[in-house]
């Protein structure tokens, strides 16, 4: 998934696959179908100095997506060891909107796995 970068369009950001965790509905023998994001434009900004730097990063965030789509709680699992490219990938994950998960024909609230991978480089 490509996402949409602000104010330096010849770099990339990647927003990749989710990865549900647990759910904070009862336990159940229906298997969980993973939230997925409504739009392939991600809000997040490619801080600046870093860009002017050169450098580049991943952070891994975990997400709650709530039952109507919505991320309520964000929490950087892994950090990029920059803290600029943590904060902007939190501030972003924050405005993203999902088809929520469901489990059979209920939606139901998840914790899944987003990385973001900050590079200068054009994805193919």
């Amino acid at each position: 998934m490509r996402p949409h970068v602000r104010r330096w369009p010849s770099g990339s950001l990647a927003l990749c696959a989710l990865l549900a965790g647990g759910t904070s509905a009862c336990a159940s023998d229906q298997e969980i179908q993973s939230p997925s994001p409504l739009s392939a434009s991600v809000p997040i900004d490619y801080p600046l100095d870093l860009w002017d730097r050169g450098i580049e990063g991943s952070s891994i965030l975990k997400v709650r997506v709530t039952d109507v789509g919505e991320v309520d709680s964000v929490v950087v699992i892994e950090s990029s060891g920059y803290p600029a490219f943590d904060s902007s990938a939190v501030r972003g994950a924050r405005t993203l909107k999902f088809i929520p998960a469901r489990q059979g024909d209920k939606r139901i609230e998840v914790w899944a796995h987003v990385p973001v991978h900050f590079s200068k480089k054009p994805r193919p």
